[in-house]
């Protein structure tokens, strides 16, 4: 998008590592070991091997956004190397797992609400009123501008780094170890078991690509996109991988099983009840930092796709701040109708946390692995001409973010793939009629013309 300050870029380094910090290490950590309490040790090494995995997806968006800073994100790239369909496709589906997302997002911050207001629990009502009005308060704050989003998100991010950190590393002299026996407590055998901690510890690295969206408001996007990229993964998988480890070795896997707060919990076991009111605000805070962050998202890649004619006009229609205010509010839409019937069909909170993120795990995957081909794409048709591309460098790093990729879709069951598919065919139609009217629009203008 080109807001009113693109020209001279509304986004840094530090703003851009912030969006993907703020998007990653958000409410898909913070329930996460809640989620994965089942798993036991499984779910340490599961965040370990996705760490290697979200790293070589991080430098495969970091290279693609030094090679062809766009603004869209995976659906420019996948557009840019397979093509109008391939990249409507991504482009849907991309939209997709980020309106799929935001539910999971807000059920964190009103999980972490309930440590200020355990009597949240009883009224499941007023719980799904809460999240539905932290999805549209962030959204009023987007359709402010790009520069209003990104002074938000360094603001979020400065605020939760350091208590969780803190929990991260001054935790580890807490643990107790013989709270990670047996290493697998599941009746599956372990790479099953570590298939199935896929979705939920790749639903937290979900958003390493988010720099790369709003390239046309960064400030010398070759290399304030790939050095962002890089620094917020590598400091994600820092945060998850020793977060996960202090609360369940504090906790053990039968109370983290029963906690909508597990790093506040923690943090109360540790230190007292002070450091975990401190915690949950900062959770609380950092949730509606991914929020902001997963909205800006979501507004810029239908955006993108809109302006090309893949997908309805209504998204690329920018309100007087330049921003495609309509489009926001059509995706937060989808978000609350998507909370309201989940928790009207569920009442536990995790239950309706495990589903959204098994979907939009699964919505999200699919631009992933297509932008683990780009590489090879964009060599075959450009990299004689322009000379960057080295298959030595970028085959190894891209074949490993596609494994993991396909791992993750894997790991997420049947019945996620099948929401996931039946979603993404759900855009075919409206490709064909957006498709049909081009090209008489098209055929128009040559006929005008002769």
């Amino acid at each position: 998008m080109a807001g009113k300050d693109a020209a001279q870029g509304s986004l840094g380094v530090w703003a851009c590592t912030c969006l993907v910090i703020g998007n990653v290490v958000g409410s898909g950590f913070f329930l996460a070991p809640a989620a994965l309490a089942p798993y036991g040790t499984v779910a340490l090494i599961g965040w370990l091997v996705m760490s290697v995995g979200a790293m070589c997806l991080g430098l495969v968006f970091a290279r693609l956004g030094r090679i062809a800073p766009a603004a869209g994100g995976p659906y420019a790239y996948t557009r840019m190397g397979f093509g109008e369909f391939a990249g409507f496709l991504i482009a849907w589906g991309y939209w997709i797992s980020m309106w799929a997302s935001q539910p999971a997002i807000a059920l964190a911050f009103v999980g972490y609400l309930r440590v200020f207001f355990p009597g949240l629990s009883d009224h499941p009502i007023l719980n799904l009123l809460l999240a539905l009005a932290a999805m549209w308060a962030v959204a009023l704050v987007n359709m402010r501008g790009v520069k209003e989003a990104g002074q938000l998100q360094i603001l979020m991010v400065s605020v939760k780094l350091v208590p969780f950190l803190g929990v991260a590393l001054i935790g580890l002299v807490w643990v107790d170890w013989s709270h990670f026996t047996p290493i697998n407590p599941t009746p599956d055998p372990f790479f099953v078991a570590l298939s199935a901690t896929a979705p939920l510890t790749m639903f937290a690295f979900l958003g390493i690509e988010s720099a790369t969206v709003p390239a046309g408001d960064v400030r010398d996007p070759k290399r304030t996109i790939f050095l962002s990229t890089v620094i917020g993964t590598a400091t994600a998988a820092l945060i998850f991988t020793l977060g996960t480890l202090v609360v369940m070795g504090v906790m053990g896997r039968t109370a983290l099983a029963q906690s909508s707060a597990p790093f506040a919990d923690a943090a109360s076991i540790m230190w007292g009840p002070w450091a975990g009111y401190v915690i949950a605000a900062a959770a609380m805070l950092s949730s509606l930092g991914a929020l902001n962050g997963w909205t800006l998202m979501m507004s810029q890649v239908p955006m993108a796709a809109a302006r090309n004619g893949v997908l309805p006009q209504v998204f690329a229609d920018l309100n007087a701040n330049g921003v495609p205010a309509r489009g926001i509010a059509i995706s937060v839409g989808l978000s609350s109708l998507l909370l309201t019937l989940q928790t009207s069909g569920a009442g536990a909170l995790i239950a309706v946390y495990d589903f959204v993120v098994e979907l939009s795990t699964v919505a999200e995957m699919i631009p992933y692995v297509f932008c683990c081909l780009v590489e090879g794409a964009l060599y075959l048709t450009l990299g004689r001409r322009i000379g960057y591309f080295s298959p030595r460098t970028y085959l190894p790093i891209a074949f490993v973010a596609f494994l993991f990729a396909m791992w993750t879709i894997y790991g997420s069951g049947p019945t996620a793939g099948m929401w996931g598919l039946l979603l993404l065919l759900s855009g075919l139609p409206i490709y064909i009629l957006l498709h049909h009217k081009r090209a008489g629009t098209d055929a128009a203008q040559s006929s005008a013309a002769d």
